[in-house]
């Protein structure tokens, strides 16, 4: 038994080695070694267990606490995520159970390993992930290009407003090639049906960072890695719309940018086209004659149509801006609006995870649910965002629904728990005012019936599901004393 607990302690280190990390194809090979290893080595303590097993005495024993990762030094602590890999660290655990682990563990092993074999027997995909792992991550080429958009137009310098002009454009070539290299990761992810496939969105998300398949959650969804954070597929989908949200605002930001800048040069142009030209020779002021008067007149009378006209163009020109910085006004407006909603609705999803959960958090969850349809259903038709906001208000509208109804259900059970401690207590007050009274006694054992009855129809999915069960046990003890009586 020594040496078992010796081998569990050993645990979290043989099973942190059981991941497959995605990225360079030469090294997916040795990892393969590496996790056929720590399987031979979980073959060995089963075979321990099963010995120790044998002895009647110690079949339904626990043994020491199966310990977590984080008391490995240098790994770190274990993410929510993976936490059920690794097990509990204030749990004790059976050998029955820890058996039933390493078998999952072996099996995991095994999962990786065809997935391994899959990527080097695939050569599109081995050059796919090669090319990836040789260029940013999506978020790293973001920050890249938002970072060189930080522009200061010198307006006054003609030859660096035109090379500033050149740079906004090579940056807005970059943020659409961005734009469609994240279309294709977030269909790649969402509609492919093949792992293989969805690993190449997921390594193309990635890129440098590389990134690790870690485990299956209990919803059997996958668990993966990137530089330390630990992430779903599903949470790879949300980092998407972030993404498509800041690029959007970023492409309008250049635009606006390039605007001004090449206002800016075509004033400059005119501003020298404009320029006269001063004569160094001085000539004496000669005797104004009446052919002299006439072109005076003339140039006065085509310089107030010029201005006429000048005055209609601006006029003209004021109406565009005004009609462009409402447009821009409504766009921006319609951008913030859908990154609230959407802030909204992942601060609402999260709050919910791992139910049960208290009225309040329910109620909070409804709320933030409520106010992202609002924003959502406030973005104008005309706008860059609108399309994906009414594909996200369908989505938010079925989540409001959902967390409305568990509302429901949490006062009724809340309700349900208070009425019959209620009951209790009234239950109570009657056998001790009157204790002999045999119509007293029967009020109680009615109202101690339907005590039973309200928290028998408590669902097992509310928060107060486990309180009512241990209440009900206690009323139901009283419900039988006062029958017998």
């Amino acid at each position: 038994m020594a040496n078992l607990e010796i081998l569990v302690s050993e645990l979290p280190t043989l099973i942190q080695s059981l991941k497959l990390t995605i990225g360079d194809s030469n090294e997916i090979m040795e990892q393969i070694i590496s996790i056929n290893n720590a399987q031979e080595q979980l073959r060995n303590i089963k075979k321990i267990i099963i010995q120790e097993l044998k002895f009647d005495n110690i079949k339904n024993s626990a043994i020491a606490t199966l310990p977590r990762i984080g008391t490995v030094a240098s790994v770190g602590l274990v993410e929510p995520a993976i936490a059920e890999k690794f097990g509990h660290s204030k749990t004790k655990i059976s050998l029955t159970d820890l058996q039933s682990k390493i078998d999952g563990w072996i099996e995991w092993g095994y999962f990786l390993q065809a997935i391994a074999g899959d990527i080097l027997s695939d050569d599109r995909l081995v050059n796919q992930l090669n090319f990836d792992i040789n260029h940013l991550s999506l978020s790293a080429q973001f920050q890249l290009i938002a970072e060189s958009l930080k522009i200061n137009l010198v307006f006054e310098n003609y030859p660096i407003l035109g090379h500033q002009i050149k740079k906004i454009s090579n940056y807005q070539k970059e943020l659409v090639e961005l734009q469609q290299k994240l279309n294709y990761i977030f269909d790649t992810i969402k509609n492919s049906r093949s792992l293989l496939n969805i690993l190449l969105g997921v390594s193309a998300f990635f890129g440098k960072s590389g990134f690790a398949l870690e485990w299956l959650d209990d919803d059997h969804e996958l668990i993966i890695s990137s530089d330390g954070k630990f992430q779903e597929l599903t949470d790879i989908l949300n980092d998407c719309d972030y993404f498509q949200d800041k690029i959007a605002a970023l492409i309008l930001h250049s635009e606006t940018l390039k605007k001004q800048a090449e206002q800016a040069l075509k004033k400059i142009e005119e501003e020298s086209s404009n320029k006269p030209i001063t004569s160094q020779h001085v000539e004496k002021s000669p005797k104004l004659s009446t052919p002299k008067i006439v072109r005076s007149a003339l140039i006065i009378a085509s310089s107030l149509v010029i201005l006429g006209f000048g005055g209609w163009k601006l006029k003209e020109q004021s109406h565009q801006w005004q009609q462009t910085n409402l447009s821009l006004t409504q766009e921006g407006s319609a951008l913030a609006k859908f990154k609230s909603a959407q802030k909204l609705g992942m601060e609402a999803a999260s709050l919910v995870q791992k139910p049960p959960h208290p009225l309040k958090v329910w109620q909070q969850a409804e709320t933030k649910w409520h106010q992202a349809i609002i924003l959502l259903d406030s973005i104008p038709d005309k706008t860059s965002v609108s399309h994906r906001a009414k594909n996200k208000l369908a989505y938010y509208r079925i989540n409001y629904k959902s967390i409305t109804q568990r509302v429901i259900i949490e006062k009724k059970a809340l309700n349900n728990f208070e009425s019959a401690q209620k009951l209790a207590i009234e239950a109570n007050l009657f056998v001790k005012k009157s204790p002999h009274s045999p119509l007293i006694r029967q009020q109680a054992q009615d109202k101690w019936k339907q005590a039973i009855n309200l928290l028998e129809a408590i669902p097992n999915s509310t928060s107060v599901s486990i309180q009512a069960k241990e209440t009900l046990n206690i009323y139901k003890t009283n419900y039988a004393s006062i029958s017998q009586i």
